[in-house]
């Protein structure tokens, strides 16, 4: 979510603003709650009434910083006809994937599976071992799917609908 206000007239100089932002007519809007869509890409804005004129970011001095900056950064690309980059919001594939496994480890320990049979339904029967299965990395990685899965159940699944930095103290 990016904050917008207006820029204060003594700072404004209208020549360097970017020509390219949606008119109030391409904002789909929800109260302060704005979503603009440049070149296909969606943004998520916050401000009061029109679009300012002469708009200006906002930032909280907190731990999402590089992030909030990030966006603004994308919005600003967009906004003068330059590719994006990156969704600083999304997920990388490594860390869906491992939510994905983890979902469904305490799906089959719910139903009573073992660790065994969990990796087998995760990784294939190929990758579990027969004899070794007690010493093995696909042992441990699954145990620890487990109880990465349980630990997201406890706390409601809100793992899933927050940003990782969020995490972080």
């Amino acid at each position: 979510m990016i904050a917008l206000t207006e820029l204060p007239a003594e700072l404004a100089s209208p020549n360097l603003f970017p020509h390219s932002l949606p008119t109030y007519a391409d904002i789909v809007s929800d109260g302060n709650e704005h979503v603009i869509d440049i070149h296909g890409e969606p943004f998520r804005l916050h401000f009061d009434g029109s679009l300012p004129r002469s708009p200006a970011v906002q930032f909280p001095l907190d731990r999402l910083l590089p992030i909030r900056v990030w966006a603004v950064l994308r919005l600003w690309r967009a906004a003068t006809g330059g590719q994006s980059g990156r969704n600083p919001g999304t997920l990388p594939k490594s860390r869906r994937d491992r939510l994905v496994l983890a979902l469904r480890a305490i799906d089959g320990r719910a139903k009573g599976a073992t660790y065994r049979e969990i990796a087998t339904m995760l990784f294939g029967p190929l990758r579990v071992p027969g004899r070794a299965w007690k010493s093995h990395d696909l042992r441990d990685r699954t145990i620890r799917l487990v109880r990465f899965g349980l630990g997201m159940a406890r706390s409601g699944y809100r793992r899933l609908l927050t940003h990782p930095r969020r995490l972080r103290s």
